[in-house]
């Protein structure tokens, strides 16, 4: 699919439409149903949109997304329509207001076309868990996409939009681009407003989007990024134009992590072309070198004993009160509470509830959940120590490519362990990226991923499209 740039001046000279290239879309996603990346269709809203977007085209006003056409994560508020993170506990609610996210793009003239599949509540990293069924990588159906925007992912892998915001809280839009061979963004925390965007971790989560190339993601984070006064952990740091994706003027220092490349996890394939990715590197000037991080092994666990706990805080509210699924057995308010939240939350959601309260006790706070933060303050001072001396940080964005469905079901750990490399980001709150990098010899994509200083958005994009031409030779 060509970059948006490219469609965009088609528009202007009238080579095509909105309403054949959203009506494109639309019959795209009803041939690929069996996919299961969308939840729902808004498509004649999208065709109606498209009808006033052509006009104003027609009259020499062209937003700086005119015409994008685009899916939203299943987490994402958008107003007068559906969303329940892909969870029964949210089925019939309808959303009062818009994430500032999508009315930013509405305001710059993309076209939302539907919602998409996800892992229940951001819960997951293979989108098996959603209650909608699972979402089929397009690339291999017997394998999962991702998670947990892996309809996102799906969606954008498949050609059904153009491109897709999706939700980070360790990994969730850049481990499902790794997967489907797409671009994934996650931004420095506060970066983008997580206004309307329902809470798993908040903070940890940040909206990004799902390209198929760097400029349509650079094009994406202009445009969404900034304060917002309905947030208040919304930077007010300037945005800077992404999109112009300057070219990097000196050689710069690529930091990679040995202790990454040392893990027996990860896959020898993966580690060979990582290496082959390096030596292009250095022989486009940039020094890549080995650098010490002596906290991999901690970071999937602070992770969990703290997202959890924000999990079992934010999801209280979920009780079947004053709205989504209320269980229909009788009983006094506790019972209702009860039933309503085991018939309505599925059993990995229930698990972090669960591991996220024991952890918050009087009796384990000091032990887990302080313990933990400690943890999280050195990652992030030895993440800010790597990144005075480097530009970058370059890892595999996984240990591995897209895994079989049901292969890790059975085993939790296993399965939050495919975040190995992703959760530093948020643990941090550093921007991250994960670039297409090549096929495995099983013919799945897999992904590379940068991660540079916070709020250094604007060199990583550049550096990131001047990367992702090295790994397309």
């Amino acid at each position: 699919m060509a970059d948006y740039k490219q469609y965009k001046e088609n528009l202007i000279k009238g080579e095509t439409t909105v309403v054949q290239t959203v009506q494109s879309f639309l019959n795209n996603a009803n041939e690929h149903k069996h996919l299961n990346a969308f939840i729902e269709l808004w498509g004649e809203e999208a065709l109606q949109r498209a009808v006033e977007i052509d006009i104003e085209i027609s009259k020499g006003n062209c937003g700086k997304l005119a015409g994008m056409v685009i899916a939203l994560k299943d987490n994402i508020c958008y107003k007068g329509h559906s969303v329940t993170a892909s969870s029964k506990i949210l089925f019939g609610f309808e959303s009062l207001y818009s994430a500032t996210a999508v009315e930013r793009l509405l305001a710059a003239g993309a076209i939302i076309i539907g919602r998409c599949n996800s892992d229940e509540f951001a819960m997951g990293a293979s989108n098996e868990t959603s209650t909608y069924g699972p979402v089929l990588n397009a690339q291999d159906n017997t394998r999962v996409p991702g998670g947990s925007s892996g309809g996102c992912a799906v969606a954008v892998q498949a050609g059904l939009c153009h491109a897709a915001l999706g939700s980070d809280t360790g990994g969730s839009i850049r481990q499902p681009a790794a997967f489907c061979g797409q671009v994934g963004f996650k931004p420095s925390y506060g970066r983008v407003s997580r206004w309307g965007l329902l809470a798993y971790g908040s903070s940890f989560d940040q909206i990004g989007p799902i390209t198929t190339n760097v400029y349509d993601c650079a094009l994406l984070m202009e445009v969404i990024s900034g304060a917002d006064s309905k947030d208040a952990t919304a930077s007010n740091k300037n945005v800077d134009e992404y999109s112009k994706l300057e070219k990097a003027g000196n050689p710069l220092k690529i930091a990679y992590l040995d202790t990454c490349f040392n893990n027996p996890g990860l896959d020898d394939e993966l580690r060979t072309q990582s290496f082959s990715i390096f030596e292009q590197l250095r022989a486009k000037g940039h020094t890549v070198e080995a650098v010490e991080f002596p906290y991999l092994d901690y970071l999937v666990p602070a992770y969990y004993v703290l997202t959890t706990a924000e999990a079992s805080s934010n999801l209280s509210r979920y009780q079947g009160l004053a709205y989504g699924h209320r269980t229909s057995e009788k009983g006094d308010l506790d019972a209702l509470f009860k039933r309503s939240r085991s018939e309505g939350f599925g059993r990995e959601v229930q698990r972090r509830i669960m591991l996220g309260t024991f952890v918050l006790t009087s009796d384990f706070y000091d032990a887990y959940y302080t313990k933990a933060q400690r943890v999280r303050r050195l990652i992030q001072e030895s993440t800010d120590k790597i990144l005075a001396d480097y530009d970058f940080i370059i890892t595999p964005t996984t240990p591995s490519t897209a895994f079989k469905f049901g292969e890790k079901t059975k085993d939790p750990v296993a399965m939050y362990l495919a975040d190995i490399f992703t959760v530093q980001a948020n643990l941090s709150g550093h921007p991250a990226i994960s670039l297409p990098a090549g096929v495995h010899s099983n013919g799945m994509p897999w992904g590379i991923q940068l991660m540079g200083t916070q709020f250094g958005e604007k060199k990583l994009l550049s550096f990131s499209q001047e990367l992702s031409k090295i790994v397309s030779l």
